[in-house]
């Protein structure tokens, strides 16, 4: 047999009877019909073994009622590679190549230093990759890569932060996530129908950090709107959860009587929850605890009382969605333009805080299993 068509059926873990069906050429015309046909599956245009390094990626076959397309590889730049907030985003992201046929990079920086993000932009571009989602953290850093890899012919979104509030930065084609000021706006609203004076307090964990500035500058104007005599201070803390854990029991402690504690980030969120269990917050006049994200621990307080609400921003939807928008751009030479997709804000409170403790999803980075998540009831509505 030739050694070619016995790599190829291995490839294909066939059973012993479908392995002698084929080389008896059941279903072709011949044997040698059959191992034409092996050879030729496993082999590029000019003869060498699709896959090698000297050769471009071999087209992905046609998913659904789409063509076959070359298999696109997205590339995405985050400002937090190894965060766990962003590990639902990475499967919304794989979820949607297998989907599609398409592969997608993770890279970035650890710890959002904008230098090494514009580098792994930049060396996205050399590399050719076939589109970009950026997390647009600093509004003018990112203005120059994303010119040059228009210019190019690569596609570029935005996806968790996409500048400054009135002033993007970049001439990206779309931002995907969630409104950013409008959400900080929704936090400082929602703690004004339990809060009628007093002092809040508002922890960043990166101030001027375009991904969270623009929700405290949110919640501090939804204050100031609502013309009650309530004071906001907005109080850096640290990206290191543990420092910043530290700043908010120290400005705790220093600060009887608070009215509010409010977060714009996940580190600070489930802070403010520990600290408010910590000191029994709650019964030294403290009206409200909240912030944004899903980490386990900021749920665990949201059900123990310790905190009164937090903000789902759907992380997968921020990687699942690029991928889908950056595809059909490829796949429609531009014509259908990738939209600007807000990924929505929803509020998680004490009522409906239980299914995500108790359901382990890829949808909210709890679990990489692939399942159907059941669930009965009715739908709440307004």
């Amino acid at each position: 047999m030739n050694p070619k068509i016995e790599e190829a059926l291995d490839t294909l873990n066939l059973t012993n009877v479908a392995r002698r069906r084929l080389l008896t050429g059941a279903g072709l015309v011949s044997a040698s019909a059959a191992a034409s046909a092996l050879l030729a599956a496993c082999s590029s245009d000019n003869g060498k073994a699709a896959g090698s390094g000297s050769q471009a990626a071999a087209p992905a076959a046609g998913h659904g009622d789409f063509p076959s397309t070359p298999k696109w590889k997205f590339v995405f730049v985050c400002h937090v590679t190894t965060n766990p907030f962003f590990t639902p985003t990475q499967y919304g992201a794989q979820d949607a190549c297998a989907l599609l046929g398409a592969d997608f990079q993770w890279t970035g920086s650890k710890d959002s230093i904008v230098a090494e993000m514009v580098n792994a932009t930049n060396t996205a571009i050399s590399a050719k990759a076939d589109g970009l989602a950026l997390a647009v953290v600093d509004k003018a850093a990112f203005r120059d890569p994303v010119n040059k890899a228009l210019d190019a012919g690569i596609p570029v979104v935005s996806y968790n932060a996409d500048g400054a509030r009135d002033d993007p930065g970049t001439a990206r084609l779309a931002y995907i996530g969630q409104g950013l000021y409008e959400s900080g706006y929704a936090l400082g609203q929602r703690a004004l129908t339990q809060i009628d004076s007093g002092d809040v307090v508002g922890f960043i964990a990166t101030p001027g950090a375009l991904n969270i500035q623009p929700r405290i500058d949110g919640a501090e104007q939804a204050i100031k709107d609502s013309g009650k005599p309530v004071k906001f201070t907005a109080v850096g803390t640290n990206a290191d959860i543990t420092k910043g854990l530290s700043i908010i029991d120290a400005y705790a402690q220093g600060h009887a009587g608070l009215a509010g504690m409010l977060a714009v980030d996940a580190g600070s969120t489930q802070s403010i929850g520990q600290v408010v269990k910590k000191y029994g917050l709650r019964g030294k006049g403290l009206k409200v605890a909240g912030g944004f994200d899903l980490v386990p621990e900021t749920l665990s307080g949201i059900k123990a009382g310790d905190l009164d609400y937090t903000i789902d921003q759907q992380p997968y939807l921020q990687g699942f969605l690029p991928v889908v928008a950056l595809y059909l751009y490829k796949l429609s030479g531009g014509l259908i333009a990738p939209p600007t997709t807000n990924t929505g804000l929803l509020f998680v409170t004490k009522d409906n805080v239980e299914p995500y403790q108790t359901t382990q999803t890829r949808f909210e980075g709890s679990s990489d299993e692939q399942k159907v998540v059941d669930r009965t009831g009715a739908i709440a509505h307004a």
